[in-house]
């Protein structure tokens, strides 16, 4: 069952738009499903109903609700692909980290769910990390997130479990980065890193030309058996 809800900002002044899948029964745990630049489209509706059919509460905020509200971008269509690049340049992550806090409060508060997970897809992937640095996340997953080798210094506050899908052929998060991560979370207790040899951006959408189907289905097994762990 789907439906939208309204979420409060962090100070209360304003609300942002929700997709919410929930599963048949009463829900295990909880798990944010972050967007990628692309808004909440059907992917990302779909990857929350995946995880609501497995028993989870799933949320996925709209994360550019300040000045592109309803954005629903497909990534193989050119014009699209570009718009959602001109989101990228355009949002502030530091107000993406924030709304994430104000869902896993929401949460808590009116679904009653103590734990709470966060699973991210490119710009996702790179606020996954941020809600593993900065908020009090149950456990974390980012998929090709992006510039987190420019946050390293915040990976003293990680104190929660985090998991990092890294594909090598990443054309937007190149070799130097990804060495970065590598020297900068390798000895980290609480992060687990996955390199996967030769995959580019994106290969585990849900759907659409960028999907790897083998790579997407690893990724997505060690994602599941992450959040048994780590929200059970």
């Amino acid at each position: 069952m789907s439906e939208t809800a309204a979420i409060p900002t962090l100070d209360g002044a304003d609300t942002f738009p929700a997709y919410i899948a929930r599963p048949a029964g009463e829900a295990k745990a909880a798990i944010i499903v972050i967007q990628e630049i692309f808004g909440v489209n059907a992917g990302i509706r779909a990857k929350c109903d995946g995880w609501a059919a497995q028993g989870y509460l799933a949320v996925a905020p709209e994360l550019f609700w300040r000045f592109a509200p309803g954005c629903e971008l497909d990534p193989d269509v050119p014009e699209q692909l570009q718009e959602g690049f001109g989101h990228f340049g355009r949002y502030d992550p530091d107000d993406g980290v924030k709304d994430i806090e104000a869902t896993i409060h929401w949460v808590r508060r009116e679904e009653g769910i103590g734990k709470v997970g966060c699973v991210g897809y490119c710009l996702g992937g790179r606020l996954a990390y941020m809600a593993a640095t900065r908020t009090d996340i149950s456990a974390s997953v980012g998929y090709y997130g992006v510039m987190i080798d420019q946050m390293l210094g915040e990976s003293h506050a990680i104190a929660h479990p985090l998991m990092l899908h890294i594909p090598t052929a990443d054309h937007f998060v190149g070799p130097e980065a990804q060495a970065a991560i590598h020297a900068g979370l390798d000895g980290h207790p609480k992060v687990a890193l996955h390199d996967y040899s030769g995959l580019d951006h994106g290969f585990a959408a849900e759907t659409g030309l960028r999907r790897d189907e083998a790579g997407a289905r690893l990724a997505d097994e060690r994602t599941r058996a992450f959040f048994a762990e780590n929200l059970a």
